[in-house]
């Protein structure tokens, strides 16, 4: 069974033993038992855009090809419906205070910029207007003004401007060396609240910012969680309760926990298992759960934590999430219909060679053009994924990082390093990247941990650095050449997390490598003393085979075949004395009758 299976049948394993384990869970969404969500079965987008009006949906900006685009989940009848179906990214959505307007970032102008879509009619408004990155919008309770993240200074922080006037100059929130980012507006009675995510207390910690105050004293933690990495935070609609994503530094277990505004004092409180979390109501949350390549989205009950939504396949990585209250306005404008009957095109065409000289009907080995590697090759069923995906790391990247690997296929004859016998290289179905671009600072990798493997998350540096590619890192970088530093404790785990997170623009080459069908394979057991069991950049396509029915597409089932020495009957060996001679009898004194004289 293929890496990337066992690892998501463990993770459905759990949550179905988490639903067990629970008294009456209640669904949230009533759907027809013919429509209800099945743990199993992939969202894919619906022909026609067909929200239920008045009724509670989820909004999610989810990567689609090439593109990140935005989408609408209904819970009555299971269906995901396409918004939009451009070819530039849509992401991190905010619904308006009245439910009529999307705020959300964009690349439509070639540039991440923040621009306003109406839920009646369709129409775009552009908010801003500038070469850096901006996104992560959030709407305040009057709907007059948002509040977003934006690059400046190779730093994210936080500004506020106006919702209805383009023209006016923002507002700076936060100006300092720390990174600042994902800000969301908390609705009365605490509407001068923007809670927001900062290291200014080493790790990734919840902030608040009251704008009613000014300087330092405006600033105050509410998760103080040491050893653990914060996002995502979230207000409940009464302005009550804020939820965030929480992820161990030690133990790598994500969980979203809750804060009460009416006790801050208090700890929070575990809600669930999960990622991005967003309030449906005052009593449910809505969440992300992660596995090693791909995502469920699920939803939860407050504050018993009882499982609401069953977990729901999604089909790409996420970009955002967000509710809308009432569902899309009916009649639903044409250009969601358009984008809802829109079809996307395949990233590419597999073509499998005819080749009779190869015996047995196996598989045929391709030869990939301007690649170096040791043997550059690749199995005939993944050569067009391979090429596909190198054309567009290089059109997003600027750079062709797929152009020189570590490996791509390896010979049998040819052994890896110790613990990598049965190594997917071997299949001609994997490529490794070079690690010298980690060295050379134009790869980093977040280290992601499920249950007891590592993963990681591979970035690239872009090459233009103006905004026009990528976008900044959100995830703090495993520094992994730190363990030759001369620390024992460093060492021993293998590295450590960086202390700052690099500066710039980088390409998530894991999110674009899975569009394109490839999975990252999980490090060794041995990785942190071990730097070849790491694997830092390997990705395979395994196209739902195991590593044993992968090797015999190339290879005849002898190679299974382990000899067995098998050693001939000798005679055992018996010693000849030689040189031997016979001992002669020495002679023995005879006793004679001694003479006593008479007295």
């Amino acid at each position: 069974m293929p890496a990337s299976r066992r690892s998501l049948l463990f993770a459905l394993l759990f949550l179905i033993g988490l639903v067990a384990c629970r008294r009456e869970a209640l669904p949230l969404f009533t759907p027809s038992p013919s429509l209800a969500p099945s743990p199993t079965t992939t969202l894919t987008a619906t022909p026609a855009a067909s929200p239920s009006a008045e009724s509670p949906a989820l909004l999610l900006a989810l990567m689609e090809g090439d593109y990140i685009h935005l989408f609408v989940y209904d819970p009555q009848t299971s269906s995901l419906t396409r918004l939009t179906a451009d070819p530039w990214d849509d992401m991190t959505p905010a619904v308006s205070p009245d439910g009529t307007r999307l705020a959300y970032a964009s690349r439509r102008n070639g540039y991440w910029d923040l621009y306003l879509l109406s839920l009646t009619d369709g129409n775009i408004t552009r908010v801003s207007d500038t070469l850096s990155y901006e996104g992560a919008p959030s709407w305040s309770s009057d709907g007059l003004w948002l509040v977003y993240e934006a690059y400046v200074d190779d730093n994210l922080e936080l500004f506020v401007r106006s919702a209805v006037d383009g023209e006016q100059t923002p507002l700076r929130v936060t100006q300092d060396s720390f990174t600042d980012r994902s800000p969301v507006w908390a609705p009365p009675p605490h509407q001068q609240w923007v809670a927001f995510v900062s290291n200014r207390s080493g790790d990734d910690d919840i902030w608040i910012a009251d704008l009613g105050r000014t300087g330092n004293e405006r600033f105050f933690n509410v998760s103080r969680a040491p050893h653990s990495v914060e996002a995502h935070p979230a207000w409940s609609p009464d302005g009550r309760f804020l939820a965030w994503s929480s992820v161990s530094e030690e133990t790598g277990m994500a969980g979203i926990y809750v804060w009460d505004s009416h006790t801050p004092d208090e700890p929070p409180r575990w809600a669930g298992s999960g990622h991005w979390p967003i309030w449906l109501d005052e009593t449910h949350l809505a969440a992300f759960l992660a596995v090693p390549d791909g995502y469920f989205l699920t939803a939860y009950a407050w504050p018993d934590g009882r499982l609401t939504l069953p977990p729901v396949p999604v089909p790409g990585t996420p970009y955002g999430l967000t509710v809308l209250p009432r569902g899309l306005p009916q009649p639903v404008p044409d250009s969601f219909q358009r984008a809802a009957e829109w079809t996307p095109e395949p990233l590419y065409l597999s073509q499998i060679s005819q080749d009779s000289d190869i015996p047995g009907g196996r598989a045929a080995l391709v030869s990939l053009p301007d690649v170096q590697a040791p043997y550059p090759q690749l199995h005939d069923a993944v050569d067009e994924a391979f090429q596909a995906l190198r054309r567009r790391v290089a059109e997003v990247a600027g750079w062709d990082a797929l152009a020189a690997l570590s490996n791509a296929f390896v010979p049998l004859t040819v052994p890896l390093e110790p613990g990598l016998s049965e190594d997917w290289l071997y299949t001609g179905r994997a490529f490794a990247l070079n690690p010298l671009l980690l060295n050379a600072g134009w790869l980093v990798v977040g280290r992601e941990d499920f249950g007891q493997q590592t993963f990681w998350r591979v970035y690239l540096r872009a090459r233009a650095q103006d905004g026009s590619m990528g976008m900044p890192l959100r995830q703090v970088p495993w520094d992994i050449q730190a363990r030759y530093n001369r620390d024992p404790a460093v060492y021993d785990q293998g590295g450590q997390w960086m202390q700052t997170t690099p500066p710039g623009y980088w390409i998530d080459l894991t999110a674009l490598a899975r569009a394109y069908g490839w999975e990252r394979l999980p490090a060794t057991a041995n990785w942190r003393s071990y730097f070849q069991g790491a694997r830092l950049g390997e990705f395979v396509m395994t196209q739902g085979l195991n590593w044993q029915a992968a090797m015999l597409q190339l290879y005849p089932p002898d190679i299974f075949v382990t000899p067995t020495v098998v050693i001939p009957p000798t005679r055992t060996p018996t010693r000849t004395p030689w040189r031997w001679l016979t001992p002669t009898p020495s002679l023995t004194p005879t006793p004679r009758p001694t003479f006593t004289p008479m007295p």
